[in-house]
């Protein structure tokens, strides 16, 4: 069955690092295009960011400098390097996988990150 892992969350002072892992299995990994999103009560779920199955990683604007995405398609994973974070950086983030032109799409269940001194 499809299933995308998360992990790695947890607290971390301001300023500080975290970096999310997301195991998947179940589907042909390295084509799709994989992301992170991140959600607070009360606001929809946004995208943070994004790699495409060439390895080509796009950012909102919120984050861009300080999260890096990456992913191992051999060992059919995805990473969300995050630094310098802030308090607003805190919110439930989920791992995403989709195949644009097939109409395929899987979620995690989301991991919560709390960014507080």
């Amino acid at each position: 069955q499809v299933q995308l892992v998360e992990s790695g969350g947890g607290l971390v002072q301001p300023g500080g690092s975290l970096r999310l892992s997301c195991a998947a299995s179940g589907f042909t990994f390295s084509t799709y295009l994989m992301s992170w999103y991140r959600q607070v009560p009360g606001k929809e779920r946004e995208l943070v960011a994004l790699i495409t199955s060439a390895h080509l990683p796009t950012y909102s604007a919120s984050v861009k400098g300080r999260f890096a995405i990456s992913r191992d398609d051999y060992e059919k994973m995805i990473y969300l390097q995050m630094n310098s974070l802030k308090p607003e950086d805190t919110a439930v983030y989920y791992c995403h996988a989709a195949l644009p032109g097939w109409g395929q799409i899987y979620w995690g269940q989301g991991i919560q990150v709390n960014v507080s001194s």
